[in-house]
């Protein structure tokens, strides 16, 4: 169980709360989840429980892993690569973390009353450009995580990921309940659930299978490490097919509390951090005239429930790098996460002043901030996710792998996984 709520933990994240429902409507309404499901349960899981097998199999992070069951060949350095990703991501999305704790503050001294969307614009446009307060809420973020991984397996990422799940659920079902009560509400319900054939198209799939695969936390080297803890009896059929569920679940959860609030305040949908950020400040506000005390709890917990979910990916972001400084070279759990705190906040802090005063820093045409998201989450992920797939389906013995998962799903992180991942590659460099 502590598995199963870990990996979800780490699946579980802003994407799901803001792109999740942005492109189901954009992408062909319930048309969209139903391809959505088919492709996390079919194609994606596949390649999660290839990537589990190989950290069960040598109980080891993702460097030293590939190095023991590939012992001198170059596969470690391909290993290497899933450490480098997480590092990357974990630094800018503590970024985004940190505003979800600076209007977790702001909601509790009443500082999100905004009288209309531009004023909610405005107010986050000024706070992620200030220097000293994104810094702040960036290094807050980030030792919040820290503070956790130092804690331990035991009694950091498990205690916390059991407690911190369930709470997330409660959290988004309450919300999505009162979302749906609103006037008006109902809009968005249909903008999630109503199918638009005018929308679906080839675009479509490469979405839905873009939005599995990045969900369900593959390629970075989280499922690997996770899987490393497991023991020997446990099933890594069972324990991925529940995360992934939950993972699911979670998703379409986060669209029937996020866009049936949207559409009852009159804001037409927005893609990315403005959703969250600047289009449902406004929102809760005009919750907040209407019945004071509820929206200003309506509006604690949803910046609660965004914070619980950004922790959950940080902290098992951050421990595929810990994990890999302490079996490489043998150092304590607390120098491991000192040295990733301070190289992650250099380049965090970096990605951070890129809404201010490094705003006009550009690489190859985008802010740091961008540049961090685009070479990680395209490339990165993508390669490190074929190397994971291409190694289990290829490299490892066949009754290791097939003992583990069945001949079905060997077969297809065998020959279907590989593919499908070369399509999203190429797919990635296309749009």
């Amino acid at each position: 169980m502590a598995y199963v709520m870990a990996l979800a933990g780490s699946a579980i994240g802003l994407g799901n709360i803001w792109r999740f429902p942005y492109i189901v409507g954009e992408h062909g309404g319930a048309l969209f989840i139903l391809v959505y499901l088919f492709f996390s349960f079919v194609i994606s899981m596949p390649i999660l429980f290839g990537e589990s097998v190989i950290g069960k199999k040598s109980h080891r992070s993702t460097y030293d892993a590939m190095d023991m069951l590939a012992p001198g060949t170059g596969w470690k350095y391909l290993g290497l690569l899933t450490v480098i990703s997480p590092f990357i991501i974990v630094s800018y999305y503590s970024v985004v973390g940190g505003w979800s704790i600076d209007y977790l503050v702001r909601s509790c001294a009443g500082g999100l009353n905004c009288a209309s969307q531009e004023s909610a614009a405005a107010l986050f446009s000024r706070s992620s450009s200030t220097a000293w307060e994104t810094l702040a809420s960036f290094t807050a973020f980030l030792l919040l995580t820290a503070g956790i991984i130092v804690l331990g397996v035991k009694k950091g990422i498990e205690k916390f990921s059991k407690l911190a799940m369930p709470a997330l659920f409660f959290l988004i079902v309450f919300i999505a309940i009162y979302s749906m009560t609103l006037p008006g509400s109902m809009e968005g319900v249909k903008y999630l659930v109503k199918p638009d054939f005018s929308k679906f198209g080839l675009d479509t799939l490469s979405f839905a299978l873009g939005q599995s695969f990045y969900s369900l936390s593959l390629g970075v080297g989280i499922v690997l490490t996770y899987s490393s803890y497991m023991k020997d009896e446990d099933s890594v059929v069972k324990s991925g097919t529940s995360a992934a569920v939950f993972d699911s679940l979670f998703a379409i959860l986060a669209g029937f509390a996020i866009m049936p609030a949207v559409f009852a305040a009159g804001i037409k949908p927005g893609a990315g951090p403005a959703l969250i950020f600047e289009s449902l400040p406004y929102t809760f506000s005009c919750m907040s005239e209407q019945m004071p005390v509820v929206g200003a709890v309506v509006t604690f917990l949803f910046f609660l429930t965004i914070l619980t979910a950004a922790l959950t990916s940080s902290v098992s972001l951050y421990e595929v790098c810990e994990s890999h400084l302490i079996e490489r070279w043998k150092m304590s759990r607390l120098k491991a996460s000192a040295i990733i705190f301070v190289a992650a906040w250099l380049l965090g802090a970096s990605c951070a002043l890129s809404f201010g005063p490094l705003k006009d820093v550009e690489i190859f045409g985008n802010s740091i901030f961008g540049f961090c998201d685009l070479i990680s989450s395209n490339y990165l992920m993508t390669l490190g996710a074929l190397a994971f797939s291409i190694f289990a389906g290829w490299k490892m013995k066949k009754a290791d792998v097939q003992s583990e998962v069945g001949s079905f799903f060997y077969f297809m992180i065998r020959w279907v996984s590989p593919i499908v991942i070369i399509v999203i590659f190429i797919s990635n460099m296309l749009l």
